[in-house]
């Protein structure tokens, strides 16, 4: 599940870093929607944070302009976490009293997920001991601090107040999350689900592969920061939206999805299960006899046209086997000319098409590494972290 986060922005000329923020968080997979205070939207644009974040920025208490639901409950549900930057001395005093008479003030004291205030104001501001008060008060609450730090601040004091830099209170925020933004700048293609082969306008060949584990690569991927291209067959598991999806039916169709895409990428993840066989001839209506003899042919070889050519992209291929495990893994690892093979025996319980989990032993050049049963989503990371090995 992709993480949200609440990004309350108040008024201060520290607001223009916001969109900093804003953006980094997005690109390292966080979903961030914004809430500003009138007085922010004199400091920088609502339009700017929308164009952003990639969602509708919210100001207004008594907007009807979206489907009812009573927002700010709604939004405070969803975050994971609220983070206000900056914030003034008057949103802490506010926090600090339980008082809620805006969008942001009312949104922030219905949230109960990790709450995380980065000050900016004025030194004698911030030193206030009033204002200093109602920060402990937070803290014995559980709110997270971001320390302003000193420098020559907008009124022309020298002292601390100044907003800390957007970089140092992303990572902050990742942190609390638990999400590693270690993809972050790479470009990765992931293929999940099964391909599909017509016999006749009715009939087809195909296998029992869900895509859930190729979904679940391509999911993580994108919220470790990465830039993904999901090439998918037939899938029966949700995909997420915001997902960049390019969908296909035979294994010719995947072939030419990514070959076409592969110099592009700094990463290739070879999940789906393709069809290896298609028919040489396909009827045109519905095939009606006793006996019904079909010829097959070899479809193209899709990670072995990667791999013959792939540069200093890395390509990881999957091998699901009913014998002979390792072997048959080494044997793909050569011949496809691929950095890992992420090998199961589909015949053990737990493993292979159709379940949650999943037992799989990574095979490099450099030697094997047995994995214990898992759930699909939790060896999506684990997968995530080897693969990291291979730069």
């Amino acid at each position: 599940m992709r993480k949200k986060v609440l990004l309350g922005i108040t008024g201060g000329i520290a607001a223009y870093k916001a969109a900093s923020i804003a953006s980094h968080l997005v690109k390292a997979g966080v979903d961030v929607v914004v809430v500003m205070t009138d007085a922010a939207c004199k400091f920088i644009t609502p339009l700017t944070l929308e164009t952003l974040s990639k969602n509708r920025v919210i100001t207004d208490l008594f907007a009807r302009d979206f489907p009812y639901e009573v927002e700010h409950v709604s939004l405070a549900k969803s975050s994971d976490l609220a983070l206000i930057a900056p914030a003034s001395a008057d949103f802490i005093a506010k926090a600090a009293l339980g008082l809620a008479d805006d969008m942001l003030s009312t949104t922030y004291l219905a949230c109960k997920g990790i709450k995380v205030m980065a000050p900016a104001m004025n030194t004698n501001m911030y030193l206030d001991p009033t204002c200093q008060a109602n920060m402990a008060t937070l803290r014995e609450r559980g709110v997270h601090f971001v320390e302003p730090t000193e420098g020559v601040l907008a009124c022309g004091d020298i002292g601390k107040g100044r907003m800390a830099e957007p970089d140092y209170i992303v990572d902050y925020v990742l942190g609390l999350l638990g999400v590693k933004p270690d993809y972050l700048g790479k470009k990765v293609l992931v293929t999940a689900g099964a391909t599909v082969e017509s016999i006749d306008g009715v009939r087809y060949l195909s296998n029992h592969s869900s895509g859930k584990m190729g979904v679940a690569i391509a999911d993580r991927a994108y919220q470790r920061g990465a830039e993904v291209t999901l090439v998918a067959g037939r899938v029966s598991v949700p995909i997420p939206t915001y997902l960049d999806v390019v969908r296909v039916e035979s294994t010719e169709d995947m072939y030419e999805a990514v070959v076409s895409r592969a110099k592009e990428q700094d990463l290739i993840v070879k999940a789906a299960a393709p069809c290896d066989y298609r028919l040489a001839r396909v009827y045109d209506n519905k095939v009606k006899t006793d006996t019904l003899t079909l010829q097959l042919v070899k479809t193209p070889d899709i990670a072995g046209a990667v791999g013959s050519d792939k540069g200093e992209t890395r390509l990881v291929v999957f091998a699901a086997e009913t014998e002979n495990l390792i072997a048959n893994a080494r044997g793909k690892l050569v011949k496809k000319n691929a950095d890992m093979v992420v090998a199961n025996d589909v015949t053990q319980e737990g493993a292979g098409f159709g379940v949650d989990t999943n037992i799989v032993t990574l095979v490099t050049k450099d030697g094997e590494e047995s994995l214990p049963k898992m759930d699909k989503e939790e060896l999506a990371d684990v997968l995530l972290d080897r693969i990291l090995r291979l730069w």
